[in-house]
This record gives C-alpha cells, sequence and structure tokens, in this order.
C-alpha cells in the first residue's frame, strides 16, 4: 500500500483538478491556468535541481523559448506539432548548454545560468530588430482556455510521475549522492556528468513545453515579456518554500505564493519587486529545507514526545502493578 499512496493521491487530485473549469468563471480559469503553470514549472524545475542542489536560474531562458517557438511556427504548423518541436529545441538547447556548462557548480553554475537567460534575451531582441526589423510577434492560435489549463495539467503531472519514479530507482540514488558530495559521488563510480545532462535536460524541456503552451494566452510576445528574469527567480522562491527536496514540495509552495503575488502585484505595484525580494530573503532564512520539510520534522518530534509518554506510563503502571 505505501507503494500506491502517491499513484492514488495523484489519480485523486488530477480528477478533482480536472473539474476545476467546469465550475469557475472566465477570470478564475485564468488564475487557475497562471497557479498551474507555476506548479508545472516548479515540479519541473525540481527534477533537476531538488536532488543535485544546484540552483538554477535559467529556467526563464526555455520557458522564453517554447513561447517564441509557438510565435514563429503558429502560422506553418498546427499547435500539438509546435509543441513537439518546442519540446525538440529545449531538449537540443539543454544538451548543447549542459555539455558545456554541468561542470561547474555553487556560484559559479548560478551566475552561468542567470547569464544564460540574459544573452538568449539580448541576442532574441537583436535578431528581431537588426533581421526581421521587428521587436515582437502576433500569436494567433484557435485553442481555449481550459485546453491550456489541461495541457499544463499533464505536463505537471508528467514532472511528478518522473520525480517519483526517480526517487525509487538507481537513478534517484545516484542524483541524491550528487546532491550530498560530488566528489564523493564520482569517486564511487556515479558517472555524475552523465546524470546531470539527463535531469537537466529533461528538466529543461518540460520547461520549454510549459512557456509554448502559455503562449497562446499572449496573443503577443516579444523579448521583455517572455525572458523576463522574475519567472526564473518566482520559480526558486515557490520552489524553495515548499521544498525543492520534496516530491509534492515545488506544488505546495508555487500555489499560495502564486495568489500571494497576484494579491501583492495588484495592491502595491510600484513596490512588488521590493518586497518580493524581501519574501525570498525570509524565505532563505526561515526554510531553508522548505515549508513541509519543518513540519516533517515537528510531525516527526510530536510522535517520538507521545512514545515517549507512553513508555513512561507503560513502566509506571508496570511499577504500580
Amino acid at each position: 500500500m505505501k507503494n500506491l499512496t502517491f499513484p492514488i493521491a495523484l489519480a485523486v487530485l488530477l480528477a478533482v483538478l480536472a473539474l476545476v473549469p467546469v465550475f469557475i468563471d472566465e477570470y478564475g480559469l485564468g488564475l487557475a491556468i497562471g497557479a498551474m503553470s507555476y506548479v508545472a514549472l516548479c515540479s519541473s524545475w525540481a527534477l533537476f535541481s531538488g536532488p543535485t542542489r544546484y540552483i538554477s536560474l535559467a529556467t526563464v531562458a526555455f520557458f522564453g523559448t517554447g513561447a517564441y517557438t509557438v510565435a514563429i511556427l503558429a502560422d506553418y504548423l498546427p499547435f500539438y506539432a509546435i509543441l513537439a518541436v518546442a519540446a525538440l529545441v529545449g531538449l537540443i538547447t539543454s544538451l548543447v548548454v549542459g555539455l558545456a556548462t554541468l561542470r561547474l557548480a555553487g556560484i559559479y553554475f548560478v551566475i552561468f545560468t542567470f547569464g544564460l537567460a540574459e544573452m538568449v534575451r539580448q541576442l532574441l531582441t537583436w535578431y528581431e530588430v537588426n533581421v526581421t526589423g521587428t521587436l515582437g510577434r502576433y500569436i494567433f492560435v484557435e485553442i481555449k482556455a481550459y485546453q491550456i489549463f489541461y495541457k499544463l495539467l499533464a505536463v505537471a503531472a508528467v514532472a511528478l510521475v518522473l520525480r517519483w519514479w526517480m526517487d525509487r530507482g538507481r537513478l534517484g540514488l545516484a542524483v541524491r549522492a550528487i546532491g550530498d558530495d560530488e566528489m564523493v559521488a564520482r569517486h564511487a563510480g556515479v558517472d555524475v556528468t552523465r546524470v546531470k545532462l539527463i535531469l537537466f535536460s529533461i528538466s529543461s524541456m518540460l520547461i520549454t513545453l510549459v512557456g509554448a503552451i502559455q503562449a497562446p494566452r499572449w496573443t503577443y510576445v516579444e523579448p521583455s515579456i517572455v525572458f523576463n528574469p522574475t519567472i526564473s527567480f518566482l520559480t526558486l522562491i515557490m520552489a524553495l518554500l515548499g521544498g525543492a527536496s520534496r516530491l509534492w514540495g515545488p506544488a505546495c509552495g508555487a500555489v499560495p505564493l502564486f495568489f500571494l503575488f497576484e494579491w501583492l502585484s495588484g495592491r502595491f505595484p510600484d513596490h512588488y519587486s521590493i518586497i518580493l525580494g524581501l519574501l525570498f530573503i525570509g524565505i532563505v532564512f526561515l526554510f531553508p529545507e522548505g515549508v513541509l520539510a519543518r513540519v516533517e520534522r515537528l510531525w516527526k518530534r510530536l510522535v517520538r514526545r507521545e512514545e515517549c509518554e507512553n513508555s513512561a506510563k507503560e513502566v509506571s503502571n508496570e511499577r504500580l502493578a
């Protein structure tokens, strides 16, 4: 039964979420799409960064790549074919980037991934202005809002299933060893570069798909919109809040923070970036391992205390007897 806990919980959750578009209005569906987008982003990001503890800020590079793939091909291919092309583009890009950079670690990897996203944005801006003669593109794709929601739900489900499957196998053992101590894992016989490249490629491909699925919602895209670094930082904050090393952690962090950020951006538009930075600092200091890890520790402490009290009662009863 323990092995079936996750599949049963996921099936029930998907069944419930599948009913969401039926019972909410258009505005509520827009919020649901935004929340599901970040659930998919955080779950996909955590596939690589969660177990390896490599903090990647390249999320928006792949997200924007997916969106621009739709913008470029929308007039030539059906939407599902475009999604397949976007996934392939994300996979190839991640393999090239991964082979060149996954030997970096720590702060060097963080800086590189942030620079990668900015480089892609600047290169695309230069190409649009100097080659095509325009800065943005219009997207005309006939797709309903509820269909976008279901596609994002499917990507999130795939990311969760992959994480669950990975944690139960040799790949999960290898990647946890890398996260604990990469040098020890290498000496123990783990092909560190290959394992990291596999996870980084899968994670980046799913993130690219999220950007491609979201693209028709904008109608008009340009580099400053789809390559906004805020997307990378929000994904990071949400995943860290829930707990990137936990299966359900990224999703648990994405939902409440998305609605909080929506409220803050509407009430404090001029101070939103400052508040975002303060929240990031607070989460890092207060919940370094995530909320789920803190809840698990508290639960274990309560269980241990209850066991000690029961043991003390039994000893006292034996003495009285």
